[in-house]
């Protein structure tokens, strides 16, 4: 494949960085957008601060990245969160922001490059889902909602743009191996957890032309290391 701009949303976590850097082994330029602080001595198109839930926020970052870049061809939505807490404990303001983390940031970039994506060859949308999506546990209702949103968003979107040449695809992880998880459940086997390097060959396959019959597929990423 010749080289593609590629724009990657929580390119500063664990996740969106193996994402972006596997883009990038392989010839890429990516720009990497996220809340978070971008890292000290970025290039300008490491983009951080930037609330991609706000369509104004959004549309700053993306007018920046095709002024340097150039117009992109693919988009991997990582931004995203998390959170354990049952509907007990919690309440509408942990759901609202667990939409507006998993859900509206996919929604928003989607919007704002697919007119972009359908005038370039080869193009592909990419959401990271989750497993829990289609079956929510104890504490998990929220996240699991907002996880849900990306599953019906990637397979309307896949038949909205089926004759303009976008793929949109979704990749439902497990429990990825981060250290934050790691922390979080010390006594877990972590040989069973995703690791992100695998998540992001998949993500990167599904962005290359041998895979350009699949769309709107929700695509489980559930085998660790053991």
């Amino acid at each position: 494949m010749s080289s593609r701009i590629v724009v990657v949303t929580g390119a500063f976590g664990v996740l969106g960085r193996a994402v972006a850097d596997r883009f990038e082994a392989g010839g890429d330029r990516v720009a990497r957008i996220d809340y978070a602080p971008a890292p000290a001595g970025a290039p300008s198109h490491h983009i951080g601060g930037v609330d991609i839930s706000r369509l104004a926020a959004a549309e700053d970052a993306v007018a920046a990245i095709t002024a340097e870049l150039g117009n992109p061809s693919v988009l991997v939505n990582v931004a995203g969160g998390f959170i354990w807490q049952t509907l007990a404990d919690g309440g509408p303001d942990d759901w609202q922001r667990m939409y507006m983390m998993n859900t509206l940031t996919a929604v928003t970039m989607c919007k704002l490059l697919a007119p972009t994506l359908a005038k370039a060859d080869s193009a592909a949308i990419i959401n990271i889902g989750a497993a829990a999506a289609a079956k929510a546990d104890a504490g998990m209702g929220a996240y699991a909602a907002s996880k849900a949103g990306v599953a019906r968003l990637t397979e309307s979107l896949a038949a909205e743009l089926a004759n303009q040449g976008v793929t949109v695809n979704a990749v439902l992880p497990t429990i990825i191996d981060t250290p934050t998880n790691r922390a979080d459940m010390p006594d877990a086997d972590f040989s069973q957890w995703v690791r992100p390097t695998d998540i992001a060959e998949v993500i990167y396959f599904l962005a290359s032309p041998g895979a350009r019959c699949i769309t709107g597929a929700s695509i489980p990423a559930a085998r660790g290391t053991g």
